[in-house]
């Protein structure tokens, strides 16, 4: 066993002093192995600290606290991930700590300054260890001269602002994960808000589920729903058809795709312009009228000898009329959307240019359950084929953000191997090379799909109470941060951890407040409040009810 009398004395001698200033020693450096080490730390001194008017130092020695170790003329920064008593002593704690960074020392102030991520030199077993002020973290958390965005303040302080960093957080998407009820759509709001006022020429498409953020975005992004949508039914590939218009199941769907697949060929080659193009596709976004395509199925029908055969040709039929007759998906498959509109559409989507607006909320709260994965699938392939198309054009790149994104991505566990799981998960492997960020929102990160979440080059993970979701989530943390990931359980609302590649080290952030005019209409109803109000009963069913029949028209 190691003999700990001369690591007592240290803790001895510094909580001799009344009052430790920042500059003196908290404890010793136990062992070094890697990222991890364990220290002694001073329990007397502590709690001498605890009383500080600097909040940095008051936290000191506490769980997801920062502490610092002096190595030659460097300052190294570490976290604190775990902490415990010591076998010998009741008045010294054994604490595991992971190396963030390292930052250079003021001579004559012993400050730290000019940080950066990673370390050069370890610690000899033995060294001081001593508490992180204010200043220090100031220095920690300034910001450089990349592009930046301020989200909040860095806890445990209140004036000391977290800055992401936005063309990182960007290029190697990122996700806000959190559990109902911890702020989570009114944080996504606040973080998109901030990129719009630093971009308000930039590109960026929300599908949003639920209609939340239509009210939040009024001034500086425009709203998308299905009365003013108008989603071209043409612009969906052969996979996306198949989904919409194919019922059949096992080996009757693939009869059926065949059937579609060929028959779809012929209207779109009937078209101007399926007859310009010499080697057209079934996948090709070109316009063609729903009516020829049944045509073409009833052509195909007549053309058989024994009737038996006619039951694929008639289900594909009798489902394409079905969708045409029914006035829910009047905003994808109306007469009207036959004309060339694929230009104007993908100026309106992407806002090329944005005219000072440049986010679009795509709500599809009105769009039937039934179809909502295909609408999204459509919008979000069209994000990624309009990005490897341009490529040899002037740069647009496009910020593609999906709330509950479970529901679209979901785990193997859950999955319904629809289109809109494949192109998402695609985007996030691919899209950076292209230009397309994806920007993940989740309650459930656990039901996502393997691997997604761990393409995620930042992760802002708010608090998650279901064991499986921190499990997950720790997973695709990297090492560093895990001291800050056995927090999550214990934050407050509108408070975070982040770590990645958006933000210098990990760290926790309390979120600034949004306008009320900003916030997403999300708010939890006040039953105690509510269930005392009464009258208009009658007028509310009535006017519900049309609205039900009408089915939002």
């Amino acid at each position: 066993m190691t003999d700990m009398a001369p690591v007592r004395a240290f803790a001895q001698a510094s909580s001799a002093t009344p009052a430790p200033s920042p500059v003196e020693g908290i404890g010793v450096v136990l062992d070094v192995s890697g990222a991890s080490s364990q220290i002694l730390l001073d329990a007397n001194a502590l709690a001498q600290l605890a009383s500080s008017t600097d909040p940095a130092i008051a936290a000191a020695g506490q769980m997801g606290g920062q502490v610092k170790v002096r190595v030659g003329a460097t300052w190294l920064l570490a976290n604190i991930r775990s902490l415990r008593l010591s076998d010998t002593h009741r008045d010294e704690l054994i604490a595991t700590i992971d190396f963030l960074g390292e930052g250079d020392e003021e001579r004559l102030t012993g400050k730290l300054y000019r940080f950066r991520r990673g370390v050069t030199r370890y610690p000899t077993p033995g060294a001081g260890v001593f508490p992180v002020s204010s200043a220090d973290l100031k220095q920690v958390y300034a910001a450089d001269d990349r592009a930046y965005i301020e989200i909040g303040a860095v806890y445990p302080t209140t004036d000391i602002r977290a800055a992401l960093y936005v063309d990182a957080l960007l290029g190697k998407h990122f996700a806000l994960l959190g559990s109902t009820g911890t702020g989570k759509s009114t944080s996504a709001a606040l973080i998109l808000h901030r990129i719009c006022e630093l971009a308000p020429q930039g590109h960026v498409v929300m599908v949003d589920p639920h209609g939340e953020y239509g009210a939040a975005f009024a001034t500086n992004g425009e709203r998308y729903d299905v009365g003013n949508l108008a989603m071209p039914y043409w612009l969906m590939n052969f996979e996306e058809h198949c989904e919409v218009f194919v019922t059949a199941s096992g080996a009757e769907r693939q009869v059926d795709a065949d059937i579609l697949a060929k028959c779809l060929l012929m209207a779109r080659s009937k078209g101007r312009l399926g007859q310009e193009i010499t080697k057209l596709t079934v996948d090709a976004p070109v316009p063609y009228l729903l009516s020829d395509l049944v045509n073409f199925i009833q052509l195909e029908m007549g053309k058989l000898d024994r009737a038996g055969d006619t039951a694929p040709y008639l289900r594909l039929k009798t489902k394409i009329d079905e969708i045409r007759a029914d006035p829910r998906y009047a905003f994808m498959f109306s007469g009207m959307l036959v004309a060339d509109t694929m230009a104007a559409f993908i100026q309106r989507m992407f806002r090329l240019p944005g005219d000072g607006k440049p986010i679009s909320i795509i709500d599809v709260s009105g769009v039937p359950s039934e179809i909502t994965s295909v609408v999204v699938a459509v919008l979000s392939r069209m994000v990624f084929d309009f990005a490897i198309w341009s490529r040899n054009e002037p740069k647009r790149p496009i910020l593609l953000v999906c709330e509950e994104a479970h529901r679209y991505i979901p785990s193997e566990a859950n999955a319904d191997k629809s289109s809109v799981g494949r192109i998402l998960g695609r985007i996030a492997k691919e899209g950076r090379k292209y230009g397309v960020s994806l920007g993940l929102i989740t309650q459930r990160p656990s039901d996502l799909a393997e691997g997604v979440l761990s393409q995620c080059g930042t992760i802002i993970a708010m608090r998650l109470n279901n064991d499986r979701d921190q499990a997950f989530v720790r997973a695709a943390m990297p090492e560093g941060a895990r001291g800050f990931l056995d927090s999550i359980p214990a934050l407050r609302n509108r408070e975070c951890i982040i770590c990645g590649e958006g933000v210098a080290i990990p760290i926790r952030v309390a979120f600034d407040s949004l306008d009320e005019a900003k916030r997403p209409a999300s708010d939890d109803p006040v039953f105690s409040t509510l269930w005392r109000e009464t009258g208009g009963e009658d007028q509310i069913i009535a006017r519900t009810i049309r609205r039900w029949r009408a089915q939002g028209h």
